[in-house]
């Protein structure tokens, strides 16, 4: 006797375009609950400013309008946004997107990373879901929130292309986290947040050549850089850096062979040049020092030796670990703040 057995499946693929099943709804992928999360906490920037106009004979006043996005942060009512759109304005407001409008105070902006720090004075405040342990991966989904050539309330979707510097000794928009959620004008100082609806960055600019036409490329303070500054903000009034006065290469040896893959083990920083009358040179650094160690500290790459140095306060002593020509030492060398 001939007997057939049929394997059991459980689990039925999903229709791609639709169900013959009467009645029964389809599922559809959807960033909904991350929009109603974090959405409410994304307000609008309206500032003015008074200028003197050169171009007239006679000298008069003209005023400048910028639209911009914020993030609120706290319910204590402090916003972070960018400091461009903040920069020499007389007066700011917020419009929330319950409808209030607001009157903020700038407590503090910080050029090097295009953020600045408002202050509103209001009950039930919509707080944009954080966590500081998030860790953004380059493939993330994000959506960038704001108020693109004032219409209202966007949403535009995309990945995470480059993950950023978190750390205070970022240069700016080449350290920025990179991504291909659109930015227009206005969308500056929004919320990057990912498929939870949890902060990952706030939104800066595009990346613009008047020679070519680039699209995708558009960036993000990222979360934990902007929160470092922000906290450093409203304590200080403005974000102090240090620096030795150096500058290095990654290498993998004491011969000094540069690190060519990100596979190989870091062996320390390759001091390539010292500024005259620096830190460094005070303590009595020189080209070919392999920095291996900040305060007894290692560290996987160079934009951390860099960190550590930067977050480091002004007119500290930090010990080194060097080693100069297959020996090694210690140099004690004394951070200077950064001025710009």
């Amino acid at each position: 006797m001939l007997m057939l057995f049929f394997p059991s499946f459980n689990y039925l693929p999903t229709p791609l375009f639709g169900s013959n099943d009467a009645g029964k709804e389809e599922t559809v992928a959807s960033y909904a609950k991350a929009v109603r999360r974090a959405a409410p906490a994304v307000v609008n920037v309206y500032t003015r400013s008074t200028l003197v106009d050169p171009r007239s004979l006679r000298p008069r006043t003209i005023e400048r309008q910028e639209l911009g996005s914020g993030v609120v942060m706290s319910a204590q009512g402090y916003i972070l946004t960018n400091y461009h759109v903040v920069y020499g304005a007389d007066h700011i407001e917020i419009a929330l997107q319950d409808g209030r409008w607001l009157e903020a105070v700038l407590i503090g902006q910080d050029e090097l990373t295009d953020l600045a720090v408002l202050y509103v004075q209001a009950e039930n405040l919509p707080v944009i879901p954080q966590d500081t342990a998030l860790d953004p991966q380059v493939g993330d989904v994000v959506l960038a929130i704001g108020n693109p050539l004032n219409l209202g309330q966007t949403i535009t979707q995309g990945i995470i292309s480059a993950n950023g510097n978190t750390g205070l000794s970022s240069r700016g928009y080449i350290d920025f986290m990179r991504m291909d959620a659109a930015i227009n004008r206005g969308n500056s100082g929004g919320a990057l947040v990912n498929s939870n609806g949890t902060l990952v960055g706030i939104n800066a600019a595009a990346f613009q050549l008047e020679s070519q036409d680039i699209q995708g490329i558009f960036f993000a303070i990222p979360y934990q850089l902007a929160l470092n500054v922000m906290q450093k903000l409203i304590k200080h009034g403005k974000v102090t850096r240090s620096h030795l006065g150096v500058s290095g290469d990654a290498v993998v040896n004491a011969a000094g062979d540069k690190l060519i893959s990100s596979g190989q083990p870091l062996y320390g920083l390759s001091i390539t040049a010292i500024n005259d009358n620096g830190p460094a040179a005070e303590a009595g650094l020189q080209t070919g020092d392999i920095i291996l160690a900040i305060d007894e500290r290692r560290f996987d790459t160079v934009q951390q030796a860099l960190n550590m140095i930067a977050e480091t306060a002004p007119n500290t002593s930090l010990t080194l670990t060097i080693n100069r020509s297959g020996q090694q030492l210690t140099i004690n060398a004394v951070t200077r703040e950064l001025r710009r």
